[in-house]
């Protein structure tokens, strides 16, 4: 373990396509259930794409209704993750300025963005509503979260795409680790489900058109993926200096044994492995680990041709192909800036309770495949580390070390 001291996970939160809250969540991955579906809503007309991972219930439900109202989708989902997770952790008694919030996102308030945009087209300006900036900033999340809990020590939004969560993750320790807080409130947050936005990914290349079944269409590793589904949800984590958790006796997951952020600079949307390795390695390093002491990764495949077959070299080039590997996006989709932090909560609890989560669809693994991936069944064992990747268009690459309490 690096002197710079070690950082302990004590509370999680997660709202996703598979339940809202973290144990039905849980508990879905290991029955290998789908949060997948047909887009029932009247604008999935004349878009190529027929299917995504909604949420099973409406957030602005699970909250008080005058605060649902000025707050975007994507700040309900941080809201409701946070207070999960805050909760679970115990709610710690700690000093506002020894206490700090890194919630991230990909895309930030974009249903409040095109939302009042077409209010302003329609109807004009007097009638944009006066909480349309704080709704869309992408600092929002991060900020509500750090007014309700009281958070002095820094409210933080890394925008790195699909990696977001995870850097979140990764900036917690840095400040815990750099003595600039005790407690650190971290994760990420999407909602993006929209018809402007699935038409831009499918405009690209990057969602999947199959729509015969839903549950069926998302499939990382499998020689048959076509592209990612599109998902939303929230992950969040409480982490604390390991002295201040034991000190209240609280009850802990895990830890964030290492972290690296790394950037490719290669090209703004294709996967670049020798970033993804460096990434990796560098996080092996920060904790102190070897490659054989991984024996789970939690993929960041979302089920894309080119993707899922990059990472898979990256983690054969700098681990070997011994750690079990799973990928959750099988069942929740890819949800964007979230997915980072709900892959570290699920490779915790994956070492936390011996059974990594099959990956869903995996039918027949695509050849170019050189990795141990779970099908079929869940996979029990005893396992003292874990490896979560996340990786974003833009070269944005983050890879974490969590290790069992």
């Amino acid at each position: 373990m690096s002197d710079l001291g070690e950082v302990l996970v004590t509370g999680l939160g997660a709202i996703t396509p598979l339940g809202a809250d973290t144990a039905t969540t849980w508990g879905a991955m290991l029955e290998g259930a789908s949060g997948v579906g047909p887009i029932d809503a009247e604008w999935r007309a004349g878009l190529p794409v027929g299917v995504a991972a909604a949420l099973p219930v409406d957030p602005a439900t699970l909250l008080a209704r005058v605060e649902a109202r000025k707050l975007d989708r994507c700040e309900q989902l941080a809201m409701i993750g946070s207070r999960e997770a805050w909760r679970d952790a115990g709610a710690p008694e700690v000093a506002p300025e020894r206490l700090a919030v890194v919630i991230g996102t990909g895309t930030g308030g974009v249903l409040t963005t095109l939302g009042q945009d077409d209010t302003f087209e329609k109807s004009g300006a007097r009638k944009l509503s006066p909480f349309a900036v704080p709704m869309l900033m992408p600092n929002g999340p991060a900020a509500w979260v750090s007014m309700e809990l009281g958070a002095r020590g820094g409210a933080r939004t890394p925008v790195s795409a699909c990696a977001s969560g995870a850097e979140a993750i990764a900036m917690g320790l840095d400040l815990i680790r750099a003595g600039r807080a005790d407690v650190v409130v971290a994760g990420g947050t999407e909602a993006c489900l929209h018809p402007f936005t699935i038409a831009a990914f499918a405009q690209m290349k990057a969602l999947s058109t199959e729509d015969k079944d839903p549950a069926a269409v998302s499939r990382p590793f499998d020689a048959d993926r076509s592209g990612f589904v599109m998902g939303e949800g929230a992950g969040v984590v409480v982490l604390e200096r390991a002295e201040f958790a034991r000190a209240r006796r609280a009850r802990v997951y895990g830890s964030v044994a290492g972290a690296a952020v790394t950037s490719s600079a290669d090209h703004i949307t294709a996967s670049y492995v020798a970033g993804q390795v460096r990434a990796i390695e560098s996080a092996l390093r920060d904790a102190e680990l070897a490659p054989s002491d991984i024996g789970v990764v939690h993929a960041h495949a979302t089920s894309t041709p080119s993707g899922d077959l990059a990472e898979a070299e990256a983690v054969a080039k700098a681990l070997g192909t011994h750690p079990v590997v799973t990928a959750t996006k099988s069942m929740t989709g890819h949800m964007l800036g979230a997915s980072g932090a709900v892959g570290a909560i699920a490779a915790l609890l994956a070492l936390r309770d011996g059974t990594v989560p099959a990956t869903r669809n995996l039918d027949r693994l695509d050849p170019a495949v050189a990795l141990d991936v779970v099908a079929g069944e869940n996979r029990t064992g005893s396992w003292n580390a874990a490896l979560a990747n996340s990786f974003g268009f833009g070269g944005h690459n983050v890879s974490l070390v969590l290790a069992r309490a």
